[in-house]
């Protein structure tokens, strides 16, 4: 892919009090020019598909959630019931009715696998598709190669309305590092309200602005000092680029949630996650083309940390069902009421829904110290992934497992599948090679092929 050179651009003079405000806000709001909106220099066009990723971090147990094992012995079968859904034959747990309902507007995937039952590492597994090298127990790894938002964010390019190509709610992956991409490829972190704090005026003080103004004042003292650093050659490149993004009506409208109904946001839920569905909805509808949802919000508590339910975890002492009980219904409102926004919108073509977590848990409840505590443990060997729209088959089960929800039994899918997919449908070609910072070439996959049963 060539970059084409864009024409470098001196400041002319100062901004007006408007745009001023505008771009002060955004920049020091969590939207790092370098950092997040250099995008490629060539303003080519983009495929006009999205992708909105909720994951489960942590590791949802597929055994309270889509495979359910009620016939199972008592210290492995699910502790809730299965309920039907409009998919004959199809059950998933009570405690998700609001899915159950909408079921013929997805697919579940009940054959994920893979091989790293580390947190860090499995996530870099599923967001990555390359198992890292060296795995490490302490889960504080960091990854070798880009994830598929930012892998997204540099292939895709400049977006014609300005809107950031890759967004996090409410921030990145802590996990994943655009590497040999270059930082401008990293998420945009977003946090979802009324008007999110970076486009607004809301609370800004005199030396807020003063802040803001210094910024720009350190941009313009960059370029005129730093002509013969290519690093800041290539930032008054992308200057006129990012200055576009953070004044655009585009993106502010985006980002706005009071442009919908109180009626709607009542219907995704006035919290975090509902929210940030709505925004994640928004913004693949304005163009972004990677959004994700991270399914883990501590303000509400340690039964919404995240979905680590294993014993012994000291944020979570007793039974893991109560933790489960208080979180999945507002799991169950958010994803079912995306699920309907996007296909009463009609843009069920348009944007993919992707439900999916770093592995599943054991098979085998388990009690142990210092409390005595009950849950189950990592499990990669066997989990369950939600699929929605993208012009993709709905109302199936792909794959599944044996009677004790341990290991696939037909048509088993890798992550690699799963991005395979995903890239499809972003017009992404997953053999398309990168260069390394040892020059050497580098596909987005090494293998994978996209899922046969949802085309």
């Amino acid at each position: 892919m060539k970059d084409i050179a864009m024409t470098q651009r001196r400041c002319t003079g100062p901004l007006d009090r408007r745009e001023f405000l505008r771009v002060g806000a955004l920049a020091l709001g969590g939207m790092g020019l370098s950092d997040v909106l250099q995008a490629r220099a060539a303003a080519r066009s983009s495929p006009d598909t999205s992708v909105i990723i909720i994951y489960c971090s942590g590791g949802a147990s597929h055994l309270e959630t889509y495979d359910l094992k009620p016939d199972g012995p008592e210290q492995m079968r699910s502790v809730f019931r299965p309920i039907a859904t409009r998919v004959p034959g199809v059950s998933i747990c009570e405690l998700l009715p609001r899915q159950a309902q909408v079921a013929d507007k997805f697919s579940l995937i009940r054959s994920l696998h893979h091989r790293v039952n580390i947190h860090n590492d499995g996530s870099i597994t599923v967001l990555t598709g390359k198992e890292p090298t060296v795995l490490d127990p302490t889960s504080t790894a960091r990854s070798e190669h880009p994830d598929l938002g930012m892998i997204a964010s540099r292939l895709r390019g400049r977006h014609p309305d300005a809107m950031p190509q890759y967004v996090s709610v409410p921030g990145p992956f802590h996990m994943t590092r655009p590497n040999y991409l270059g930082a401008s490829c990293q998420a945009f972190a977003a946090q979802p309200g009324n008007l999110p704090t970076q486009l607004s005026l809301r609370g800004m003080t005199a030396n807020g602005l003063d802040n803001r103004r210094r910024l720009l004042q350190q941009f313009d003292t960059l370029r005129r000092d730093g002509e013969r650093s290519e690093q800041t050659r290539a930032l008054d490149q992308f200057h006129e680029q990012a200055y576009q993004v953070l004044t655009s009506p585009a993106v502010a409208r985006a980002f706005d949630l009071n442009q919908e109904s109180a009626r709607l946001r009542d219907r995704y839920g006035r919290n975090l996650w509902g929210q940030g569905c709505l925004l994640a909805r928004r913004l693949a509808e304005a163009g972004t083309a990677v959004v994700s949802l991270v399914a883990n919000s501590p303000e509400f508590g340690p039964m919404f940390t995240n979905w680590d339910d294993h014993p012994g975890n000291a944020m979570k002492p007793g039974h893991f069902a109560q933790y489960m009980r208080v979180r999945l219904p507002y799991f169950d409102q958010c994803v079912a009421a995306l699920i309907e926004d996007v296909h009463a919108r009609g843009l069920d073509r348009k944007i993919m829904i992707v439900v999916v977590g770093e592995f599943g848990r054991t098979p085998r409840l388990r009690v142990g110290p210092p409390d005595n505590s009950i849950g189950r443990d990592h499990w990669p060997d066997a989990y369950s992934a939600l699929v929605s729209g993208g012009g993709l088959r709905m109302g199936q089960v792909v794959g599944a497992t044996n009677a004790r929800g341990e290991y696939p039994t037909h048509s088993p899918v890798t992550p690699q599948d799963l991005l395979a997919t995903i890239y499809r449908h972003l017009c992404i070609d997953p053999e398309h090679q990168f260069t390394d910072y040892t020059g050497r070439g580098v596909p987005i996959l090494y293998h994978g092929t996209p899922i046969r049963q949802l085309s």
